[in-house]
């Protein structure tokens, strides 16, 4: 029914009908490791350092359309202490993909060491991100990654 209604030029069906391979390549190629999971979706992460300044780049896998004007936070937390750090940009969008059906969306996040030590231990029970009124729980600990292997890449 919708290749007839875009046959009419029917805007909302030729949008259902678009197959977005852009958007679906970019979540089929998500660089950096899987951090944490859970039903509302994945949290991928690299790091880079660029001039003594520590960078965790994060891409967001869920369900829910992240938009934001005034950037993201993303609360880490071991089970004892927990940790807070803010986006580096305030205006953040999710780019949707109709072909596996979800939001991927791409964050970065300024770290000091401290920080970058703590999520390279990899002893990390849960990762909150929270934009808008909006909270997303993310579970980490993920035991079958080594994340110290991620070390960060340097800029030039």
């Amino acid at each position: 029914m919708d290749k007839v209604l875009a046959a009419f030029g029917n805007v909302r069906a030729l949008e259902r009908n678009h197959v977005d391979t852009f958007t679906e390549n970019k979540i089929q190629n998500i660089p950096g490791q899987k951090i944490a999971e859970s039903t509302e979706g994945q949290v991928w992460a690299s790091f880079q350092n660029l001039a003594g300044y520590y960078f965790l780049n994060t891409t967001i896998l869920s369900h829910s359309n992240i938009k934001t004007a005034k950037g993201t936070q993303l609360v880490f937390c071991d089970g004892k202490t927990y940790f807070i750090i803010t986006s580096d940009t305030e205006e953040i969008r999710s780019d949707f993909s109709n072909i596996s059906k979800c939001w991927i969306t791409k964050i970065n996040y300024v770290l000091n060491k401290e920080q970058l030590k703590n999520i390279k231990k990899n002893n990390i029970k849960n990762i909150k991100l929270i934009y808008k009124k909006k909270t997303l729980v993310f579970f980490g600990n993920l035991h079958l990654k080594d994340l110290s292997v991620l070390t960060p890449r340097l800029i030039q």
